[in-house]
């Protein structure tokens, strides 16, 4: 199963960086019309039923303005089946309105629910999909993310909205040709709508602007929001006594988030209302004219008078519905196409199939990295070998780039430059999960699955998910039977307290569930552990490591495999047959545990202050 580690950002401020080179997004109508296949490919019949029903549905309230004119004319001209003809027309057109709005209503609504699974499903796919998690923490990407998160769940309804457009735009043609029926020159009445059109279409941009320039403030309301509102910040909020200072600065970013947002709207509201002021004021024109100006019978006036209402009715629908398409829906059609866009290009990359056994080892070719948006580079110019079938330590203070080495090594990001080389061959060239199926191991910001136990434990191999034994063997390899043991229903216990029956765990329990899971598949080619085991003391962590350290070398000449061990216990990575020590994201040294003592270097300095705390 492809990962990404979880991470975590402050809402606002915290990554640097202007977003120089963010992709665009791609064109309203394409997108869109990328939507429309989309639903089109997974629900195709009950897609063109509903659009047929839609149309249907449109036709006959286009009608009314003519069974009236026709009905006024019988009454005036005493022509009793005209006026019988024209009651039972608008009878008919009235019934068949309600019937089949009725039933393309409903039969929309079950398209929607069923479009919905898949377009939820679509986007759970793409995202996880995309071999890095660069995107999930660049501030550019993040708002666009968070926006398509917010649309996604009503993401369906533009079906609907394209429905209904296309409703409007037959009313709205049968009506011009009502009116260029009765005189040509009623066409005009089209010209001045165009303003209205032409309002409708520029509104949504100038709102969907405001509403983007302040998706971080947004963002930022939101999460304060949750920390007022949800149980795990509580105890500190209460104990630092920021609770009234968290309200504070929650209203302060909505008010930055909503202020622009309401200018935006009142000056594009100003104009839409001359708009339409415009197109007022040509309908009454109309009317004078085929009244005093043509001397047209009393049945065309009629019908001048009920298809100019209508048509100013049916233009407010279309141009409304329009804009609201192009604005709110065609923002989601737009952020999910440049969704695929990217998850496509992301997946193109990499097409080797990854090796089943390291001869030589991975190397680090001058390899330096910064994360998206920041300026200040988390590793400089790194080049080191980890050999085939060794127990490798990363050591260093906070910072150093100890993490970030494994993230690279497992994908989660591409080296700014440089390269990383898997037994000669660039890992950038393997695919990523092959690669990934290669790698196991267990890492102190952990993601808490509440499922149960088993499950918890097990999706560390998803093969071998169902297989107790093989999660009773990961369970004894993490000393993690005390754990299980003290679960009432054992491996079949609920984790988490807000399920049902569901059990809550001390931070150490889950470490220990947490590095089982990582133990799951048997002979990975690269076992990380990077520091995953902060809540358990020295003594069991150096036991731990020992274990799989001398499971490494008896094994070197089957797969290669390659340990990996972060941790700030130094006497725990004495044991490494080599050990990297970074600083200031630079490589300072490396070598065994008695070639660095022997040098008096940054590794003897760190040991010597540490050994001294335990004396």
């Amino acid at each position: 199963m492809r990962k990404a580690m979880p991470t975590k950002s402050s809402p606002e401020g915290v990554i640097g960086g202007t977003g120089a080179g963010i992709e665009p997004m791609p064109p309203a109508l394409t997108s869109m019309w990328r939507l429309c296949k989309l639903g089109y490919r997974h629900e195709r019949r009950l897609m063109i039923v509903s659009l047929v029903l839609s149309q249907l549905a449109a036709l006959p309230g286009a009608l009314l303005a003519l069974w009236l004119a026709w009905l006024g004319e019988g009454v005036i001209e005493h022509r009793t089946p005209l006026v019988l003809g024209s009651a039972l027309g608008l009878a008919v057109s009235t019934a068949a309105t309600w019937i089949l709005v009725t039933a393309s209503t409903r039969l929309q609504r079950r398209f929607r629910d069923k479009v919905t699974i898949a377009l939820e499903a679509h986007v759970a796919k793409l995202q996880a999909s995309i071999v890095s998690v660069a995107h999930q923490e660049r501030p550019e990407y993040l708002d666009r993310l968070s926006m398509l998160r917010n649309q996604i769940f009503v993401l369906d309804h533009m079906y609907a909205s394209v429905f209904t457009t296309l409703g409007w735009l037959l009313r709205l043609a049968v009506t011009m040709a009502l009116l260029a029926w009765v005189h040509p020159a009623l066409l005009l009445l089209g010209v001045f709508a165009l303003p209205t059109a032409v309002a409708s279409f520029w509104r949504p941009d100038v709102e969907r602007k405001a509403q983007e320039g302040g998706a971080q403030a947004e963002r930022l309301w939101r999460h304060l929001f949750q920390l007022a509102t949800t149980a795990a910040p509580g105890k500190d909020l209460r104990v630092l006594g920021i609770g009234d200072q968290v309200l504070h600065d929650r209203r302060a970013a909505w008010e930055r988030w909503y202020r622009p947002i309401a200018r935006a709207r009142w000056g594009t509201s100003v104009w839409n209302a001359l708009a339409w002021a415009i197109l007022g004021a040509a309908y009454t024109g109309a009317v004078v004219f085929v009244a005093w100006g043509i001397h047209a019978p009393a049945a065309q006036i009629l019908l001048v008078l009920a298809a100019g209402a209508s048509l100013a009715a049916y233009v407010r629908a279309a141009v409304g519905e329009i804009g609201f398409l192009r604005g709110f829906w065609a923002d989601g059609a737009r952020r999910l196409a440049w969704l695929e866009d990217y998850a496509a290009k992301e997946a193109a990359a990499g097409g080797l199939a990854a090796p089943a056994l390291l001869r030589e080892g991975i190397r680090f070719d001058h390899v330096s990295f910064a994360y998206p948006g920041a300026t200040r580079r988390v590793l400089e110019d790194i080049s080191l070998t980890l050999p085939a079938g060794a127990v490798v330590a990363i050591v260093g203070e906070n910072g150093a780039g100890k993490t970030t080495l494994v993230k690279l090594l497992a994908r989660m990001y591409e080296p700014t430059s440089g390269a990383i080389l898997v037994d000669g061959v660039p890992l950038s060239a393997i695919f990523a999960g092959d690669w990934r199926g290669c790698m196991s191991g267990a890492f102190q910001d952990f993601f808490r699955f509440e499922f149960r136990a088993r499950d918890t434990i097990g999706l560390g191999d998803l093969n071998r998910l169902e297989q107790e034994p093989a999660v009773l063997t990961a369970v004894d390899r993490a000393g993690a039977g005390d754990v299980v043991a003290r679960l009432d229903a054992g491996l079949d216990t609920q984790l988490g307290p807000t399920w049902p029956n569901g059990v809550e765990l001390s931070f150490g329990q889950w470490q220990k569930l947490a590095l089982a899971r990582g133990f799951m598949r048997d002979v990975p080619l690269v076992l990380v552990l990077d520091e995953p085991t902060a809540a358990i003391d020295a003594e069991t962590e150096h036991a731990l490591f020992e274990r799989y350290a001398a499971a490494t070398r008896s094994e070197q000449n089957r797969n290669g495999r390659i340990t990996i061990l972060v941790s700030h216990r130094f006497s725990t990575v004495r044991m490494a047959d080599l050990i990297i020590v970074l600083d200031g994201a630079r490589l300072v040294e490396s070598g065994s545990h008695e070639q660095l003592m022997a040098n008096r270097g940054r590794y003897a300095e760190l040991y010597t202050i540490q050994a001294a705390g335990y004396r």
